[in-house]
Formats: structure tokens, C-alpha cells, sequence
């Protein structure tokens, strides 16, 4: 029997008589039980809008189970306890449950560097661990920032083999491992892969063998293949910007035939997995969360490797254990993740000290799925919570002077010819052509079109693009230019080399 600590009885207790008193065999409990649920999903249940599923179990037993909303808005298909979501980042636990198997298992060392497992990836001035990677600190780029700058879309077919390869390609890191925390989903890619070469099979199958299947998880898989048709799959939507016309687009508004006008698809297509791509249910994550209380897969030990926090080489602790990010609410402490990917986004939460676990699932990229798991909590374990609700009066005001943003600099157009010409980057295999213009110095790409240069400072210049929102260019002894730095966000100092003389059939 696992040892419970003195500040958890109080919880436990009030969970006991919570159970007792409330169960999912008392009817009038249930009901209010399912009211107080079903009016946190009010805004998606009703016809025409896209949806989410809602899993609660608590002491083993799922004790509220619903779908809100529409899975295929097209095909006016609802969601349903049985609908399979694309759950991104949520993917990660399983991921890093992989690994953390074979490492209890002595297959590997979760400190081996992750070139003892995988010969593609390059030599750094500094090893990279499969620990690091695990915890976001290894300072490896992160893929979808990669392939953003080297001219991909999102909504792209991307497969394994070409974010492995991209993966091959890179020279430098973010920072010296262990010396930060940034998330990296390439890192977790790698893992997948680093879980595939040890264990013997595929990812996919590795995972169902060794934990899908034991936990009874039989409506979830790693989708590596985009042309792989999965039965009861729910398709991803984005609010649509507002029409300037004065009609209406798809059918009649909350008629429920054809598309509602308020929504778009949100393309995904990925054939990658690791970092992402589970498919599963509302039910199955939720089975999945039990393993914390009963740890029939993987056991004591696993289970507590899965919810070790990251050190940093100076000694600091990290939020973030194997693939779940350690919090709390209300007093009570959470283990889960969140997930966004195209319009999908997601919420696993286990509240340890009352076993009980929420997940929330949604189709729809203002789904917030994060607020909505904790106003499930607030209903599920009411009475239970340490600390009381925190009240919106509470929150800190913003100081005025936090809004003040001071005038960017500005060049004229003879310096920021200075910074034109062509520049490519071996790492990303991406070429960019820097030209100023009338109104300033722009970047052009063959897939991104024009990128405009605002000046933040001298040779530092800011984008509105995601994928580059920092760029600095760099100068010889004697003053030119020679190359660029490409970065912000999950990548940092990119580097694009200047080209010394003009690509045929460009002037210049």
C-alpha cells in the first residue's frame, strides 16, 4: 500500500465522504452531478457547432461520460463518449511512459546520450540526454518552428522521415543542455523513435503492446499515417473571421444542415508521432489517468519516475516531469497536459490526493479546454478543495506603465540596403531574399511570400510571423554584412548564411 501523507488525509477524507454521499449510484447526485457538467459545455451543445467529450473517473469508475456539440459539422455527426480526437501534446506522456519503461527495465539509461540509440542525430559541442529531452532541456530546436522557417504550412502532409531529417541537418543548439527549460517537440520525436530502436518494433505498436491494450485503452493508437482511416474520428474547426458580406455561407443558421457560418476546417495532417498524434477517447485518457492511483502498467517505480521533475544543471527544479506538467489547484495538486494542434485542443488533469481525473476534448480552437477541466473539477470534488475559489478581484491590475511601448527606431532606405541580398541556411535547406523597398526592409520567400523587417535596434529587426519573430543580422570586421540570425520563440540564432554573388536568374 503506497504511504499517504498527513496533508493529504484531509483531502482523502472529504473525497470518502464525497463518495458516499454522492456516488454514481445515488440518482439524485448523478443528476446534479451531470447538471452542474453539462453547463460548462452549454456554449457547444447545440447544433451546427463543433464540439468536445468529457471524461471524469474517480476511484476507478468513470462516473460521468458525454459528448456536446459535433464531431463532423459537415456530416452532421455528433460527438460522442466513443469519438476519437487528435489530442496533440497530450500525446507526450505516452511517449516519455515509453521510454521511461525501458529505462526501468535497463534497456537503456535515461541519461545515455541520444546518439547511443539514434546515429542520425549530430554530434553537438555538448551531449544531448535522453533525460534532457524528456524534461524540454536539451536545447535541441523545436520541429514545427524549424519547418515554419524552412517554408512549410502546418496544415503540410509532415512525416516522420522529414522532421528526422531535418533533425539531421542541425549543427547548433538552443543553449548548453541542462542550463534551461524550452519546450521542444522535436525532442520528443526523437524519443519516440529513441523508444522504437530499443524496444524492438514501431512506436505505434510498442506503445499499443506495452500500454494501450493493458489498460483496456482499445479506441487509442499513434496515427502515423495520414491516409490511415480511423472510424468515429472527429475533424478540427476554427471560428471563421467575420464576413464582410451581407449573406450568410452553408445552411441555415442552428438548423443543423450544413455548416454553421461561424466555423472554418482547420486542416491536420500530420504523419508524424511522438511529440503527438495519439488518437484516443475522452474514455480511454481517462483510464489512462487511473494508472497514477492503481499503477498496474509500469508499476510503483515507473510511476514515479513519470512524475519526477526536471533539474536544471544549476540545481533549480522545473514544472515539468515526463511528458505531464506538475501544478496545482486550489490547494489540490494536479499532474496533466494540454494539447493544440490545427482546432483540436485538449486537457488530461489527475488530482492525486483525491484520485480523481477530468479530461476535456474539443474540436474547436476556442475550445480552452484547460478552464473548462477545472470548472469539471469544481463541480466534481466541490467541498473537497483546500483553499477557496479565487475571485477575479484578486487579480493583480496592470500597471499603466506596463502598456508603454516606445517608438522602434528607423532607418533610412541607403542603410537598409546594406542588409540586401540572398541568404540560405544549410540547416533548413531555406532561401530568403532580403530587398528594401519604399516601405522598408522585407524578406521574401517562395512559399511565405513577403515578410516585412520592423527595426528594433541596430541589426535587430522584429516579423508578425510565428515562425521567425526575431531576426538579426550579423557584420565582418569591416563592416558588411555576412550573415543572418533567424529565431524567437522555440528557436533561437538560426543561422542563414549571405551569399556572395547572385543565384542565376536573380539581378543583383
Amino acid at each position: 500500500m503506497r504511504p499517504v501523507a498527513v496533508a493529504a488525509l484531509l483531502p482523502f477524507a472529504a473525497v470518502a465522504l464525497l463518495a458516499g454521499c454522492g456516488g454514481a449510484g445515488d440518482p439524485a447526485s448523478a443528476s446534479d452531478l451531470a447538471r452542474g457538467i453539462d453547463a460548462v459545455f452549454a456554449d457547444l451543445d447545440r447544433p451546427g457547432s463543433p464540439g468536445a467529450a468529457v471524461s471524469v473517473i474517480r476511484d476507478g469508475e468513470i462516473i460521468h461520460s458525454r459528448g456536446y456539440g459535433y464531431a463532423q459539422i459537415e456530416h452532421g455527426v455528433p460527438v460522442t463518449p466513443r469519438t476519437v480526437f487528435h489530442v496533440a501534446s497530450v500525446s507526450k506522456q505516452f511517449t516519455a511512459m515509453a521510454v521511461t519503461m525501458l529505462a526501468a527495465e535497463g534497456a537503456l539509461s535515461l541519461d545515455d546520450p541520444v546518439q547511443a540509440h539514434l546515429g542520425f542525430v549530430p554530434e553537438f559541442d555538448h551531449p544531448v540526454t535522453v533525460r534532457q529531452m524528456i524534461h524540454h532541456t536539451s536545447g535541441i530546436r523545436d520541429q514545427w518552428q524549424l519547418l515554419g522557417i524552412s517554408g512549410w504550412r502546418l496544415d503540410d502532409v509532415i512525416t516522420t522521415e522529414q522532421v528526422l531529417g531535418l533533425m539531421s541537418r542541425q549543427r547548433e543548439l538552443n543553449f548548453v543542455p541542462g542550463s534551461e527549460y524550452l519546450y521542444s517537440n522535436m525532442g520528443y520525436t526523437l524519443l519516440a523513435q529513441t523508444a522504437a530502436a530499443v524496444g524492438g518494433m514501431s512506436f505505434p505498436e510498442f506503445t499499443a503492446e506495452r500500454i494501450f491494450r493493458p489498460l483496456g485503452m482499445e479506441r487509442t493508437h499513434f496515427h502515423d499515417d495520414h491516409e490511415h482511416m480511423v472510424p468515429d474520428r472527429a475533424y478540427s474547426y476554427r471560428p471563421a473571421p467575420p464576413d464582410d458580406g451581407e449573406g450568410e455561407a452553408g445552411g441555415e443558421a442552428g438548423s443543423g444542415v450544413g455548416p454553421e457560418p461561424g466555423y472554418t476546417k482547420a486542416v491536420l495532417s500530420y504523419a508524424n508521432a511522438g511529440a503527438t498524434s495519439l488518437f484516443t477517447t475522452a474514455d480511454d485518457l481517462a483510464r489512462w489517468l487511473d494508472n497514477f492511483r492503481h499503477e498496474t502498467v509500469g508499476g510503483p517505480r515507473v510511476m514515479e519516475m513519470m512524475t519526477a521533475r526536471g533539474v536544471l544543471n544549476g540545481g533549480d527544479t522545473i514544472p515539468y516531469a515526463h511528458g505531464l506538467a506538475i501544478g496545482g489547484h486550489r490547494g489540490l495538486r494536479t499532474v496533466g497536459h494540454g494539447g493544440a494542434d490545427a482546432g483540436f485542443r485538449t486537457q488530461a488533469t489527475w488530482y492525486p490526493e483525491a484520485d480523481v481525473g477530468v479530461v476535456v476534448l474539443t474540436n474547436v480552437a476556442n475550445g480552452n479546454p484547460g478552464s473548462r477541466a477545472r470548472q469539471v473539477a469544481e463541480v466534481v470534488l466541490a467541498g473537497v478543495f483546500p483553499e477557496a475559489a479565487r475571485g477575479e478581484e484578486e487579480e493583480d491590475a496592470p500597471s499603466p506603465a506596463a502598456d508603454f511601448v516606445p517608438p522602434p527606431p528607423t532607418a533610412d532606405r541607403a542603410t537598409l540596403a546594406g542588409y540586401a541580398g540572398s541568404y540560405y541556411s544549410p540547416e533548413v535547406d531555406a532561401l530568403y531574399h532580403v530587398e528594401a523597398t519604399d516601405d522598408g526592409l522585407v524578406a521574401r520567400h517562395i512559399r511565405h511570400g513577403e515578410i516585412s523587417l520592423e527595426p528594433r535596434g541596430r541589426d535587430e529587426f522584429a516579423t508578425d510571423r510565428w515562425f521567425m519573430r526575431e531576426v538579426r543580422f550579423e557584420r565582418m570586421p569591416d563592416g558588411s554584412v555576412s550573415a543572418m540570425r533567424v529565431g524567437g520563440g522555440r528557436v533561437r540564432n538560426l543561422l542563414f548564411i549571405k551569399l556572395t554573388r547572385p543565384l542565376p536568374g536573380l539581378s543583383g
